[in-house]
């Protein structure tokens, strides 16, 4: 089972790096497309926008299927798109290739956090997510400069060359990714997701996802203009930080297993949460970038240790319906990416320093950890689940 791992962690890398690719490419495409710049960030929402649509039908019907075979299927069309966004001819093209590419990996990533609850042992859940959630985090750190290096070459060398690698994770994902049976019933959509979401405690759980990610997101959009504003840093400068912030969430990704291991799930996520509140608090008071950028990533550090604690929680509401969740975590992340995009800006700009984006975090933590309590998922798991068979959910 250790292909397990090595296999989540390659998709969930090639995935996040494709979708941090496009952005320091966007000034060479649009010269190349010859398009306005205005709208040149559309490259970028279309996959984002190809994904989320995509999600919200291809979650419950991938539970009907082979999770295997589901992830096969969207790892081939991923490659395919990714290759095909290097020979885009034209703006339009380009777009339509992008929202393929994100249709491709709403198809293919969600089947990672559905399988691993039914492959692994409940005690190990969590220990095997931060696999995913390690190429996730590493592909922050390494999307953007692999974009721009690659981009030496031509604007088409990062497609071909994710695409290509695509394709090999491809066939390893064909050949040594264990076969995973459905677990769905038949029934439409709608009835599907409504089951969930009647669920003891799902909505709670999604609701304290949504609320995190909120504000997750709110400090990662604007800590670059704020070292900008703030700290006078260049470009260069802010990618450097933005490095350093990675590096943290990388290595909370890497230890965090063990953590949970030592001190428990819930009391982990209790305490994650509330360093959280405290290095918001401190950070507006930070007196130069270095101090910031420790903040920071002391904070991204916690998001590493727990996202795999998250993905666990939710994947344990049901063992019928663990693509829908999939899925719906991730719409969940995106809306609160969009919900921090619209108020983080009027709340950057209201109040000085990182006032206004610390006072969001502050308060989106503070509700995220009051509505897990609420759900349940401070407490301890009983030593029953820890020991259950592996079609077994863990309790929260």
């Amino acid at each position: 089972m250790k292909r397990i791992p090595v296999l989540s962690f390659a998709v969930m890398f090639l995935v996040a790096t494709d979708t941090f690719l496009v952005a320091p490419l966007l000034p060479d495409l649009t010269r190349r497309f010859g398009n306005s710049p205005r709208i040149a960030g559309w490259m970028v929402s279309a996959y984002a926008i190809g994904y989320c649509l995509t999600a919200v039908f291809s979650g419950p019907i991938s539970d009907r299927f082979n999770r295997r075979n589901v992830l096969f299927a969207g790892t081939i069309a991923f490659c395919v798109a990714t290759f095909a966004c290097g020979l885009a001819w034209s703006f339009p093209a380009m777009l339509a290739l992008r929202f393929a590419t994100g249709v491709a990996a709403a198809v293919g990533s969600p089947q990672i956090w559905a399988a691993i609850p039914q492959l692994v042992a409940p005690s190990r859940v969590v220990a095997t997510m931060a696999a995913p959630t390690a190429g996730l985090t590493i592909a922050q750190l390494a999307g953007v400069p692999v974009g721009s290096f690659l981009a030496a070459v031509s604007t088409s060398t990062p497609f071909f060359v994710v695409g290509a690698v695509a394709a090999l994770v491809a066939i390893a994902v064909g050949i040594w990714f264990p076969s995973v049976p459905p677990t769905g019933h038949s029934g439409g959509i709608i009835a599907q997701y409504a089951g969930l979401l009647r669920t003891p405690h799902a909505p709670t759980r999604f609701a304290a996802y949504l609320v995190f990610q909120l504000g997750n997101f709110a400090v990662l959009s604007f800590a670059a203009t704020w070292f900008a504003r703030g700290f006078g840093l260049s470009v260069s400068g802010i990618g450097v930080a933005m490095i350093v912030l990675g590096a943290g969430n990388t290595l909370g990704a890497v230890v965090g297993p063990r953590i949970v291991r030592r001190v428990g799930q819930g009391r982990t996520l209790a305490v994650a949460m509330a360093c959280y509140l405290v290095g918001y608090l401190a950070l507006p008071f930070s007196a130069g970038i270095v101090a910031a950028a420790a903040i920071l990533s002391g904070t991204f550090f916690l998001g590493g240790t727990i996202f795999p604690v998250f993905m666990g929680l939710l994947q344990s509401l049901t063992t019928t319906a663990r693509g829908t969740v999939s899925a719906l975590a991730n719409m969940f992340m995106y809306l609160g990416s969009t919900i921090a995009g619209i108020i983080g800006g009027p709340l950057l700009a209201a109040l000085p320093g990182f006032w206004g984006i610390s006072l969001l975090a502050m308060v989106a933590m503070a509700a995220s950890l009051g509505l897990w309590a609420a759900s349940g998922s401070l407490r301890r798991m009983p030593a029953s689940a820890a020991r259950g068979s592996r079609t077994e959910p863990a309790t929260g």
